[in-house]
C-alpha cells in the first residue's frame, strides 16, 4: 500500500485500511475477542471503523462504543450508515442521535446512506447537510450506489458534497472498474470497498485456493488473504474495510499496509481474474 491516507474533497484525511464490523456484536460469547480485535486494530493503525445501525440492530455500534472507550476520539475515524427508510426528515435526526448514543461519541466522521430507498435523494442530502451544520457528522456519503445513482445524486443541490461511495469490491468482483470507478475518480470520490476478501463460501474458497493467488502469496511469504487485500489497496483512490473480529486476523490485515504488489504480480492477478469489459449490475450483499 503506497499511501496510508486519502485526502477527501473537504480536506479530511481518511485511512485507506480500516475495520469492518458486519456480524460483530451478535454473539455475547465472542464479545471479548471482538473488542480486543478492534482495539488491536486501532493500536496497529487501523483507526477507521465502519458500522451501521442495521448491524445487529445496533449491537455492532454498542460493541464499538465499548471498544473505543479510553481512546482519543480525534484520532479515530468512525463511520456509520442510516437505513434507507430512516434517511428522510422524519427519522434521520433520531437515527443519527441513536447511533451516536450507542457508539458513545459526540459526532460521526462519516455518515452514509446505506442503500437507495423510496425517500428522494434531495431530501436525504438536505438532512445530511443539516447534520453537518449541527456538528453531528463531519461528512456524508452513500453506499451501494451505481454510476447512474451517482449521476442522479450530482444533479441534486449539494449532492456533490458526497465524499465516499461504499460498494462491494474484491478480486472476484471487479464490475465497478468498467464505469463506476472512472466516474468516481473524475469527480474526486474515493471507493470504500466492503467485503474486500469476499464473503465466506465457494467464491471466497475459489479465490483463496486459486493457483495464481497461492503462487504469488507463497513467493511473497504472505497469506492468500493478505494478497487479496493488497490487490484492493493497490488501486488509487480506494479504501478497504475487511471485517475485524479476531485478533489474529486483525494483525494479518494490518500487515498489508506494508505490502506493495509489483506490476508483474498485478498482471498475473488480472489475467486470472479479469475485470469485465462491459457494464454489469452492481454486486450487493
Amino acid at each position: 500500500m503506497k499511501e496510508k491516507y486519502i485526502l477527501l474533497k473537504n480536506n479530511m484525511k481518511i485511512p485507506r485500511l480500516g475495520q469492518g464490523t458486519w456480524f460483530i456484536g451478535d454473539n455475547k460469547a465472542e464479545e471479548k475477542d471482538e473488542i480486543e480485535s478492534i482495539r488491536l486494530g486501532i493500536e496497529l493503525g487501523m483507526t477507521l471503523i465502519d458500522t451501521a445501525e442495521m448491524y445487529g440492530s445496533g449491537a455492532a455500534e454498542r460493541l464499538i462504543g465499548k471498544a473505543i472507550k479510553g481512546y482519543d476520539r480525534s484520532k479515530l475515524f468512525i463511520v456509520s450508515k442510516v437505513y434507507p427508510h430512516n434517511a428522510g426528515r422524519r427519522n434521520i435526526f433520531n437515527a443519527c442521535e441513536n447511533s451516536l448514543k450507542r457508539l458513545d461519541v459526540d459526532y460521526l466522521d462519516l455518515y452514509l446512506l446505506h442503500w437507495r430507498g423510496s425517500i428522494p435523494l434531495r431530501e436525504t442530502v438536505e438532512c445530511m447537510e443539516e447534520l453537518v451544520a449541527q456538528g453531528k457528522i463531519r461528512s456524508w456519503g452513500v453506499s451501494n450506489f451505481d454510476s447512474s445513482d451517482m449521476k442522479e445524486l450530482w444533479s441534486v443541490p449539494n449532492g456533490s458534497n458526497c465524499v465516499i461511495n461504499q460498494v462491494l469490491y474484491h478480486l472476484g468482483s471487479r464490475g465497478i472498474e468498467y464505469d463506476l470507478v472512472p466516474w468516481m475518480k473524475e469527480h474526486n470520490v474515493p471507493v470504500m470497498a466492503y467485503s474486500p476478501l469476499a464473503q465466506a463460501g465457494s467464491l471466497r474458497r475459489g479465490l483463496l485456493e486459486n493457483k495464481v493467488v497461492r503462487e504469488i502469496a507463497q513467493n511473497r511469504g504472505i497469506s492468500p488473504v493478505q494478497l487479496l487485500l493488497a490487490f484492493v489497496l493497490s488501486h488509487d483512490n480506494m479504501i478497504a474495510i475487511p471485517k475485524s473480529g479476531n485478533p489474529k486476523h486483525t494483525r494479518e490485515n494490518a500487515e498489508v499496509m506494508n505490502i506493495i504488489l509489483t506490476e508483474e504480480e498485478l498482471k498475473m492477478l488480472d489475467k486470472a481474474f479479469p475485470a469485465p469489459n462491459y457494464k454489469t449490475p452492481l454486486d450487493i450483499i
